[in-house]
């Protein structure tokens, strides 16, 4: 989460001539060396916010879309923009750049910046600025843009008017990339700066149309096989544990060394004989004090979801490897207490290979708990949290976006893990926020070119309503929108607010200023947006709405009682407990 060196930050700045040695580029003439150098480096989509400062990147953008080299989407909010080129790289695996004007607008993409750091996604901030004569005399919407992101980002230069962009486009492109051999990739900002005049000169046009080659990037999702573990590796009851992003690797060590997976939705690792769903609740009965405690652990990705997992990892007295073959963004060299490991072997050495009765046991116990689970979800006549998780888990095809909050727990929790992946999952748990979902499932549907599903709260939901608002003629996303609405937010009453709440020592202030409740009508926000919408409050109607193929956007609002939930899950960990000291004793 550092930026290359200080004699690399503003290489533009710091090399390029001064318009009195060389003539000075016109702004047109700049911002097309930019938009080529971009198309070069691998950048085929870009978001762009309207505004008159960055009007030469927009022409020359108007210029590679009308030739089909690249991409171009418009968004009216900064902030819905940026999260939407953080889901088109997220989808396309390429760097995706958003445009903006000088000022505020900058500001506004700082959310999606913060992401894309901690998440190692490589998106290009294009903020485009006054000239240096202007700056600081009080112009007009002119501030401090250059390493406004601070750390947040791998790479910024300030490229000043005139002057050839070219180096600094490439070096952020390295950068953004994950070229850099002690870097993960991440979010690099090149601030232009143009004088007037900031429109293409007198007689010259768009170039003939051509079409740009439709093609869908491979994201289906991914499975692989390692050889099975040498028979001579130490037998040791292991875990793994596959947080976000740890990708297919997991299931197939996992399944190569005989050892129980336990795996987070966005983990793409939720799958195969020896994943175990209900995990986060079987963990305390093979603790320090269990008959078969767990004796070290092998993590994949980032854990981010439960308790019971950060509990795992933080016992002094069980061992933990990371795996981590390449540089990544979520922690800072060693503040972490896992043994980071490069290579397969060293952590198939640290792992050993499972006893069969370990693996028994787990997936004894995993069969048990779920089959609690589902017994207390069925006997809910209503829609719960966990049981539309499920259910969205089981019937999801293509893409898969879970937000933050509840809904990816909800999933975690009763989510049954499949034999073969049905969906590629995507969260944004680089810094778990719920900020511009809606906007990033956009980029990522759009990206991916296949049906995508997004599974969020409420609450989740109106933070990002201004991502529904496409311009006539914009692309339509492949995109259906589960909406668990329960009037406000749910999570912090499976927390200690909670019981602050239910003791009345605080009267209505927990409700108040953790339950935020609202009465806002998702049906008339639906049609304000021209999208389709439809409500159900049981896991039946659910079910139902959810088989017609995705086409174009819709929103499927599932109402739900939260104020309830506390007393389910109460009942959910009631069961599961019972039913797995009934078979591990047995």
């Amino acid at each position: 989460m550092t930026s290359p060196n200080d004699s690399t930050l503003h290489p533009a700045s710091d090399d390029a001539s001064t318009p009195s040695e060389t003539p000075s580029l016109g702004s047109v003439e700049a911002a097309r060396i930019a938009v080529s150098a971009l198309i070069d480096g691998g950048v085929e989509y870009v978001v762009v916010s309207p505004g008159s400062r960055s009007a030469p990147m927009a022409y020359a953008l108007a210029e590679a879309s009308a030739a089909g080299k690249v991409e171009l989407l418009v968004r009216i909010d900064e902030r819905s923009a940026g999260f939407t080129a953080l889901g088109l790289a997220l989808s396309t695996g390429s760097p995706a750049a958003v445009l903006t004007t000088s000022g505020t607008a900058v500001g506004n993409l700082m959310p999606a910046v913060m992401e894309a750091n901690h998440a190692a996604v490589p998106l290009v901030v294009l903020s485009a600025d006054r000239p240096e004569e202007l700056r600081g005399t009080g112009a007009n919407q002119t501030t401090i843009q250059l390493d406004l992101f601070g750390e947040h980002v791998r790479f910024a230069a300030d490229i000043e008017a005139g002057t050839s962009p070219l180096r600094a486009v490439e070096t952020a492109i390295s950068a953004a990339t994950g070229a850099f051999s002690d870097l993960a990739p991440g979010p690099v900002q090149l601030n232009l700066a143009f004088r007037d005049p900031l429109v293409p000169a007198p007689g010259e046009k768009l170039p003939a149309a051509t079409a740009r080659p439709k093609f869908r990037i491979g994201t289906d999702p991914l499975t692989m096989d390692l050889p099975p573990a040498p028979g001579g590796l130490e037998e040791r009851r292991t875990v793994v544990l596959a947080g976000h992003d740890a990708g297919p690797v997991a299931e197939a060590f996992a399944r190569a060394h005989g050892l129980p997976l336990l795996a987070e939705p966005s983990s793409n690792a939720r799958f195969g004989p020896n994943a175990v769903g209900p995990y986060r609740l079987l963990l305390e009965h093979f603790g320090p004090e269990s008959s078969q405690p767990v004796e070290r652990v092998v993590l994949f990705g980032r854990p981010t979801l439960s308790r019971p997992v950060a509990s795992l990892l933080a016992r002094a007295e069980v061992p933990s490897a990371l795996y981590q073959p390449v540089p990544v963004a979520w922690y800072e060299p060693g503040r972490r207490t896992e043994l980071p490991l490069e290579s397969l072997a060293e952590l198939a050495d640290f792992a050993g290979r499972g006893p069969s009765s370990w693996l028994d046991a787990w997936l004894l116990a995993g069969s048990a708990a779920q089959h609690a689970l589902d017994q207390v979800l069925a006997r809910e006549a209503a829609a719960t949290g966990p049981s539309v998780g499920a259910l969205v888990w089981q019937q999801s095809h293509g893409q898969l976006v879970l937000g933050s909050s509840n809904g990816i727990r909800d999933v975690d929790l009763a989510g049954l893990p499949a034999a073969e992946p049905a969906a590629t999952v995507y969260a944004s748990r680089g810094l778990s926020g719920i900020d511009g979902t809606i906007s990033t499932a956009t980029g990522i549907a759009l990206g991916g070119r296949q049906q995508t599903t997004l599974l969020l709260g409420d609450v989740t939901f109106l933070h990002d309503a201004g991502g529904l608002l496409l311009g006539s003629g914009e692309a339509q996303p492949p995109l259906r929108i589960v909406v668990l609405n329960d009037s406000g937010g749910a999570i912090f009453d499976l927390l200690e607010h909670g019981a602050v709440r239910e003791a009345g020592t605080y009267g209505d202030a927990v409700e108040r200023l953790f339950g935020t409740p609202h009465t806002v009508d998702l049906a008339a926000l639906a049609a304000a947006y021209g999208v389709g919408h439809c409500s159900v409050s049981t896991t039946a109607a659910l079910a139902e709405a959810l088989v017609p193929p995705i086409e174009g956007r819709s929103i499927i609002e599932v109402r739900t009682d939260r104020h309830s939930l506390r007393a389910l899950h109460a009942r959910i960990k009631a069961a599961v407990s019972a039913a797995v000291t009934g078979v591990l004793a047995g």
